[in-house]
């Protein structure tokens, strides 16, 4: 049965049959085999109409995917679109926090936070910058990091 999905966003990785740490060379070569295979001019004259029109299907599938997977930019704002994703099915966000509120930590390079449960929340300068949804490293209570607008 299927689970149910939050998201509409589909799991393009799985689409193409990989794992989302996959390489980029890996990707292409399994959508390069996939879209052989399911291509509409590959299936046999005899396929009852149903079937044909799951190719058909799948072969829009595995090629929307390859656009968003097989490109940098766009497969990295896929990524943290999961990322997301993954944490708002961890657990409710905790609290709301300005990035200024944070406290610059010299020694690892990253702004932290005391988490209630004792542990901290980590953000680098650059993740601060793309991501907004930081998880507790010990706890699952999330923070979301707000600009000022």
């Amino acid at each position: 049965t299927m689970a149910f999905e939050p998201f509409p966003q589909k799991d393009w990785y799985s689409v193409l049959g990989a794992e989302p740490s996959a390489s980029m060379k890996d990707l292409k070569q399994k959508y390069q085999k996939l879209i052989l295979m399911y291509h509409p001019d590959k299936q046999s004259t005899d396929v009852p109409a149903g079937t044909m029109e799951e190719c058909v299907q799948r072969f829009i599938e595995i090629d929307q995917a390859w656009k968003i997977l097989g490109n940098e930019e766009t497969k990295k704002e896929y990524d943290l679109q999961r990322r997301e994703d993954d944490l708002r099915t961890v657990g409710p966000v905790d609290a709301q926090i300005y990035l200024e509120d944070m406290l610059w930590n010299k020694d690892d390079q990253c702004f932290t936070l005391s988490c209630r449960c004792g542990g901290k929340y980590c953000v680098s300068k650059d993740e601060a910058e793309e991501v907004n949804l930081i998880c507790c490293d010990t706890c699952s209570l999330i923070i979301e990091i707000v600009q000022h607008s």
